[in-house]
């Protein structure tokens, strides 16, 4: 079983892999599911976002990513857009 340090690497490196220009990578919460069967993961990231709302703002805005991850084998299940209002 993968600890939570782990899965929050796990998660980070995940996000570069898609969105290698993301910059001030934080985490934000970290959940274990009641079964103990995966972890959450939430990542904040400065980026460019595709958004209408966003597009009408001058410069990178702060974008949040939700992790599913296995706690067994520490595999990344999903990653989800965590809509911050």
């Amino acid at each position: 079983m993968i600890n939570v340090k782990e899965a929050t690497d796990k998660a980070k490196e995940y996000l570069v892999s898609f969105f290698p220009d993301a910059e001030n990578v934080q985490l934000e919460e970290v959940e274990m599911t009641k079964d103990k069967a995966h972890w959450f993961v939430t990542i904040s990231y400065e980026g460019v976002s595709n958004s209408v709302a966003s597009s009408l703002l001058v410069g990178k805005s702060v974008l949040y990513k939700i992790f599913k991850i296995d706690a067994k084998q520490g595999e990344v299940i999903s990653m989800k857009i965590r809509d911050i209002k």
